[in-house]
């Protein structure tokens, strides 16, 4: 089983960041496409660049909120998976 804290080695360093939870569906990356890109051949999606004004970090909260499999996390908030039961 793969730890939610487990991080693709991917992902650019910062606060947000996509899991090994991760199912590679690429929402995340429609989403967001200023700062996380799919990688088809692989099967997963990571951060490639955080973000850097309002407006990208808002468009990687919504990836966060729409993600299927909880895989993105953003080390500045508490469990997100419990706060996205709360706001749906």
């Amino acid at each position: 089983m793969v730890d939610n804290n487990e991080t693709m080695l991917e992902n650019i360093p910062g606060k947000f960041y996509i899991t090994g939870l991760c199912i590679g569906c690429a929402l995340c990356s429609e989403i967001a496409p200023t700062n996380i890109k799919a990688n088809f051949l692989e099967g997963f999606d990571f951060f490639y660049k955080q973000p850097e004004n309002k407006e990208e970090e808002d468009a990687c909260r919504e990836a966060m909120l729409t993600c299927p499999a909880d895989a993105i996390m953003d080390d500045g908030m508490p469990d997100y998976g419990l706060l996205k039961e709360e706001i749906l």
